[in-house]
């Protein structure tokens, strides 16, 4: 009898002891349920916007000459150092002038002797022209000794051009640069015999203290360049990126957009004048442009991960002011710098939650704090790929 009391006993105090276990998991589930749930929130604020496209191109040099012979003849030295800079009218090559100053000693010699025959046909036809007066000679004479004369002018006309086409042959002996610029390496070499019909060029220059960036773009893109250019916003830098992607620190300025579209591709050409005064961009390479596409002037932007899908409808979470919170359904456009574009469904002065998400219901009453982002854009620009 005892020992069933004993047993009774324990059986009881074993269950008291469960109904408080589970009376206590109860109270801490109440408490959980009805416990603020911690958020961040930002408020949202008009802002400008700048929607940019990165495009590939390449560099070409402002200015470009290749170095040609205009005579032919024997190279006789290379009076410039290769990757120098130069000036125009520096001389590069010089060519062997011997043969070309033996021409220029004959035309300066035939074009003595015309002088003279000119000279003594003009006296002679002055001599005529008195004693035709007299009738002391024939008219015939007379316009003989005149057409002598004339025909003597025409001679000393003629090798005067001869003695300054030779002069000039000489003088292109000496070959110089035609434009200021970078010269690349020589492509010939002493002895080497050059003529003005050689497929290969001398040598090459380059002006590229600044460059083109020539870029292919959809033609569809032109008409909202057209709405930013006439949109009254400053000029638009466009920033030069790597062939990565990376920036370089470099910007220019859209000097025209070509006129004609490919039909294979539907593109249009489109050439921006970089400054380039450290010689960064050399010609040939491939690079990106950052290309202004589209610009909003007050528009509000959201951070991507205050955004979420349910359904496919993006929303967000927005908090009233008896601190509860509710889903608003958004249409959000381009992703800028970390953040949506917001098209529609949000205000500005609207309180938005951006971490904590996880853990939200409708009616959900929280507790919250301002968003610190992490890195505060100092221009929004959206990237579009």
């Amino acid at each position: 009898m005892y020992i069933k009391q004993r047993h009774l006993s324990f059986v009881l105090f074993v269950g008291i002891a469960v109904l408080g276990l589970v009376g206590c998991d109860s109270a801490v589930q109440d408490e959980e349920t009805t416990a603020p749930v911690q958020v961040s929130v930002m408020t949202l604020e008009n802002e400008a916007l700048l929607v940019t496209k990165d495009l590939p191109g390449r560099v070409a040099a402002v200015r470009s000459a290749e170095i040609r012979a205009q005579i032919s003849g024997i190279v006789q030295g290379r009076l410039f150092e290769q990757g120098a800079e130069i000036t125009s009218g520096t001389v590069l090559f010089q060519i062997n002038p011997a043969p070309f100053k033996a021409d220029v000693d004959i035309a300066a010699a035939a074009l003595q002797r015309a002088e003279a025959v000119w000279v003594r046909a003009r006296q002679e036809a002055d001599r005529l022209a008195s004693l035709i007066q007299t009738k002391a000679v024939s008219q015939q004479m007379h316009d003989d000794a005149i057409s002598l004369r004339d025909q003597a002018a025409a001679d000393v006309a003629q090798t005067k051009a001869t003695l300054a086409q030779r002069q000039l042959d000489l003088q292109f002996a000496s070959v110089e640069a035609p434009i200021s610029g970078r010269i690349d390496e020589a492509l010939v070499s002493e002895g080497a015999l050059v003529s003005p019909t050689d497929a290969t060029p001398m040598a090459r220059i380059q002006q590229i203290n600044q460059v083109y960036v020539d870029v292919r773009l959809p033609a569809s893109m032109l008409e909202a360049m057209r709405q930013l250019a006439s949109s009254g916003l400053p000029e638009l830098a466009v920033e030069i990126l790597s062939s990565g992607g990376e920036p370089l620190g470099m910007q220019g300025h859209i000097l025209f957009s070509g006129i004609q579209v490919d039909a294979g591709t539907g593109d249009v050409l489109l050439r921006v004048l970089v400054d380039n005064p450290q010689h960064r961009l050399l010609p040939g390479l491939f690079v990106k442009a950052r290309i202004p596409q589209a610009y909003y002037p007050t528009t509000l932007n959201v951070p991507q991960q205050a955004v979420t899908r349910k359904a496919g409808q993006s929303q967000v979470w927005v908090l009233d002011e008896q601190a509860k919170v509710q889903p608003v359904a958004v249409k959000v456009d381009e992703l800028v710098a970390g953040r949506y574009h917001v098209v529609s469904g949000l205000s500005a002065g609207q309180q938005i939650v951006v971490e904590g998400i996880e853990r939200l219901s409708p009616a959900a009453q929280v507790n919250a704090r301002p968003w610190q982002p992490s890195v505060v854009p100092q221009q929004l620009s959206a990237v579009v790929h």
